[in-house]
C-alpha cells in the first residue's frame, strides 16, 4: 500500500530524528566519555521503548475498530467531496442535487461483500464496496 502524505512525512521525521540520534550519540562515545555515552544510549532507548508501545497500541485499536457492514478490517475512505459506501446501494441517490423520483425499489439478493477490501473515493469521486443497483450516482442525478 503506498504512503499517504502525512504517512510519508511521519516516516521522514522519524529517519532524520533517529539518524540525528544516532550521530549525537556516537559522537558522545567518541568525543565525550563512554560513561556518559552509556548513559544516555539508556536514556534513548527507553524513550523509544515506550513510543514504540505507544505506537503498537494505537495501530492495534485502529485495526481491531469497527469495519462496518460486518466486513473485517475493512476501512472506507472519503476524500474531499468524495462518497465512499462500504456495502451495498440499492434504489439510492448518492451526489450533490441527486434525487429519488420512482418507487422504492425492493432490494434483491444481497452480495456479500469480499472480507478486507478497503473501499476509497478520491477527491470528487464516487466508490461502493458491494453491489450497486438501481441507483443514481453522481451529480444532479435521478433515479
Amino acid at each position: 500500500m503506498a504512503l499517504t502524505g502525512a504517512a510519508r512525512v511521519w516516516v521522514w521525521a522519524t529517519a532524520v530524528v533517529t539518524g540525528l540520534a544516532s550521530t549525537g550519540l556516537i559522537l558522545l562515545a567518541v568525543l565525550g566519555d563512554l560513561d556518559t555515552a552509556g548513559q544516555a544510549a539508556s536514556v534513548a532507548g527507553a524513550v523509544v521503548g515506550f513510543a514504540a508501545l505507544l505506537v503498537a497500541v494505537i495501530a492495534l485499536f485502529r485495526t481491531s475498530g469497527g469495519g462496518g457492514g460486518g466486513s473485517e478490517g475493512r476501512r472506507v475512505r472519503a476524500g474531499r467531496r468524495a462518497i465512499a459506501v462500504g456495502g451495498n446501494i440499492t434504489g439510492s441517490a448518492l451526489g450533490k442535487n441527486s434525487k429519488v423520483t420512482g418507487p422504492p425499489t425492493t432490494p434483491g439478493p444481497s452480495v456479500p461483500p469480499r472480507g478486507g477490501d478497503d473501499v476509497r473515493a478520491r477527491a470528487d469521486g464516487i466508490a461502493a464496496g458491494g453491489a450497486v443497483t438501481d441507483s443514481a450516482l453522481g451529480e444532479g442525478s435521478e433515479r
